[in-house]
């Protein structure tokens, strides 16, 4: 399980890194593949947590459609936000175009300390 968190972490700082380039590289690129395997990954790590807090057998299908719908809901909620800041925001953030980097390092930052922690975990 320690991995797999690991390498969840490392995604995200992974596409934290994307996201600060000025050129796409491969994910960028190719971002249906992206998507499917952090999507796989972090699919693995949700699973290894249902295991972990003891979830009964016949409970994982519902748990899993919560689980996915959620996730579904909470990205339209999150589109939107960013949609609606964007038409207010646009015009501060285009005459500042480092502002557009602030993200991807804080997520990156963020990933890397996460990241740290886990393998420092795994070690201890």
């Amino acid at each position: 399980m320690r991995a797999i968190e690991v390498l969840i972490a490392a995604s995200i700082f992974l596409l934290a890194v994307e996201l600060a380039s000025a050129t796409p590289a491969w994910l960028g690129r190719r971002a249906w593949a992206m998507a499917g395997a952090f999507g796989l990954l972090h699919g693995f790590g949700f699973a290894g947590a249902l295991a972990e807090v003891g979830l009964p057998a016949g409970d994982v299908p519902l748990a899993l459609l919560g689980f996915n719908v959620g996730i579904e809901v909470g990205q339209l909620v999150f589109v939107a936000a960013v949609l609606l800041l964007g038409r207010f925001a646009g015009p501060a953030v285009a005459s500042a175009p480092r502002l557009r980097l602030a993200p991807a390092y804080a997520i990156g930052s963020l990933a890397a300390f996460w990241m740290l922690g886990r393998l420092l975990a795994a070690w201890a």
